[in-house]
């Protein structure tokens, strides 16, 4: 038995009589005590004991957290809280073993489905945890001091639930040591205080307020040292977890996702968009941050601001309007006007980047460019090798770095300029669910066409809807192997030398296709305007049953259009 339980346990087993409990009146104010205090000011350790132990407490087991996991929604329970896992199905992108199971979100507040592969560890909540448990084993106050009564006060959900809750879940009450915080915390490891419990104090010595202060300063000092980013070496801001357990700040994960998609402590592969659009931040270490130490987080937050005030009238992305540029491909280019030579020189004098936009030769709107000379979107390109001949000229090889979306645009020395936003796919789980829910939807379609009609003929897209994407792919790739048979021109060896073989990412493969297949390039250019993986392998699709439709041989005429 260890000092905490043995601290529990000892009034009980000495015998004493325990004093009457205190009314639950003096608790409620109109009949409805609150849960969780207002998000605003520090915590103190001796008047909000109840409130310090309720953020480290489990909503599923109510005991202080153990290998704890956060959820892709957000939210952390322990590991062994986690339902098992069941079969997703029709999800086929990715086609992982990782996100073939998935379990349902146990927190009462969210009913969302999370892949397997993404309910991994909190490092950073699991460690913070071994810490506050190890500190608080450390406290060393004698058995006979600082003796207090707490009186779990259960509240209840509203509703049939909260009917169910009464009849289940009993009140307790116990004896125990080393001031509130401490004694707090040992009943809910004890598992006798509720997640949702409030807790009426009952001192039977001193009440001290500086024994809580002293213990709530070691955990604070143990606790900053556990919340630096690993990034920036500062206490996190906004932190942000991903799939593989790790947190960072959620400006420093953006930062690396703009220059690498894997995690900076473990090197996994994060398939989440590089703006973290929708991905939700660690909602347990963002209340833990800004009830023990707001004026930290307010401070860090607005130096932060002052910092990264954005120009945002700034045109700073270099525009080379010529051709079309996909991401992750390769683009080869003779640069030999002189505006264009300059453009080259501050690129690589800077970051070697720039965008690359298509000339508008049909005319058409451009969004909020309205009647544009170019199109509004683009391929950021960087520089990978630069040739310098000796009249001036050069000859640059380029790769795709992302997508992107002209907001506003200018002129610089000859040369246009602009301001862009980032274009990026959806999160895997936006695509897995609009897949499934896209699938269902074309295979109730085709039961009822063929209810009514036995003999009806499906529709080329309804019958492309009910593939999967990973379907998808597999018909793509049949098609390239067909016509490598056949020596298509556009597959010739010097070509596949240039762009490689065919990848086996469905997120790649279409850009891959495009850069290879001899059509027009305002065909191609959709693929930059799509956020879904899938499509884009519908497009890939349709262009291939056009030219099947056609009967296209290897020596056919090479427009579709």
């Amino acid at each position: 038995m260890n000092l905490l339980q043995r601290t529990a346990c000892s009034f009980a087993d000495s015998g004493e009589q325990l004093d009457p409990p205190i009314a639950p009146s003096v608790l409620m104010v109109d009949d409805a005590p609150a849960v969780d205090p207002p998000e605003k000011g520090p915590l103190g350790a001796h008047r909000d004991a109840r409130e310090l132990v309720r953020l480290v407490q489990c909503p599923c087991c109510s005991k202080p957290f153990t290998s704890p996991v956060t959820l892709p929604c957000g939210h952390s329970v322990c590991r062994d809280c986690l339902p098992s896992p069941q079969p997703r199905p029709n999800i086929s992108y990715p086609n992982t073993p990782d996100r073939q199971l998935a379990i349902a979100c146990p927190t009462p507040t969210c009913a969302a489905e999370h892949p397997t592969g993404e309910c991994n560890i909190d490092v950073t909540l699991a460690k913070l945890m071994e810490l506050i448990k190890a500190e608080v084993a450390k406290h060393n106050t004698a058995v006979g001091d600082n003796p207090v009564l707490l009186e779990e006060f259960l509240n209840y959900s509203s509703g049939p639930v909260g009917e169910k809750e009464r009849g289940n879940r009993t009140a307790h009450q116990r004896r125990l040591h080393g001031g509130r915080l401490v004694s707090t915390f040992v009943m809910a490891d004890m598992g006798e205080l509720h997640h949702t419990s409030d807790v009426v104090y009952h001192p039977m010595g001193e009440d001290s307020e500086d024994l809580d202060s002293a213990v709530l300063e070691r955990l604070q000092d143990v606790a900053h040292r556990e919340l630096d980013c690993l990034v920036c070496y500062n206490m996190m801001l906004d932190p942000t977890t991903t799939a593989c357990g790790h947190t960072f700040c959620r400006r420093c994960l953006t930062r690396v996702m703009d220059h690498s998609n894997i995690c900076p402590c473990c090197r996994r592969d994060l398939h989440i968009p590089a703006s973290l659009q929708d991905q939700p931040s660690n909602e347990r270490l963002v209340k833990l941050l800004n009830r023990l130490c707001p004026d930290l987080v307010a401070s860090r937050a607005a130096a932060l601001s002052l910092e990264e005030q954005p120009a945002v009238d700034e045109l700073d992305v270099p525009l080379f309007v010529c051709t079309l540029s996909l991401p992750s491909m390769p683009t080869f280019l003779h640069i030999f006007e002189p505006r264009y030579r300059l453009m080259m020189r501050r690129c690589l004098e800077g970051n070697k980047q720039f965008g690359m936009i298509m000339y508008n030769r049909s005319g058409a709107l451009q969004g909020d460019l309205g009647a544009s000379s170019f199109v509004e979107y683009g391929t950021l390109l960087e520089i990978v090798n630069y040739e310098l001949l000796r009249d001036g000229r050069s000859f640059v090889e380029t790769r795709g770095v992302s997508r992107f979306k002209i907001l506003a645009h200018g002129m610089l020395d000859g040369y246009d300029v602009g301001r862009v936003e980032r274009v990026e796919d959806l999160s895997l789980a936006q695509e897995e669910r609009l897949e499934a829910e896209e699938r269902l939807a074309a295979e109730a379609t085709a039961q009822e066409t063929r209810r009514i009609n036995p003999d009806a003929q499906l529709s080329a897209e309804l019958q492309v809807n009910m593939l999967s994407t990973q379907d998808l792919l597999v018909r793509t790739v049949s098609f390239i192997e067909r016509m490598r048979a056949h020596s298509a021109p556009w597959l010739s060896a010097r070509i596949l030398h240039v762009y490689g073989g065919p990848p086996n990412d469905p997120a790649l493969f279409p850009y891959w296709f495009a850069s290879v297949l001899p059509i027009a390039e305002e065909e191609k250019y959709l693929l930059l305007k799509t956020n879904r993986v899938r499509e884009r392998l519908k497009m890939v699709n349709n262009w291939i049953s056009r030219i099947e439709g056609q009967r296209w041989t290897s020596g056919s005429s090479c427009s579709i259009l």
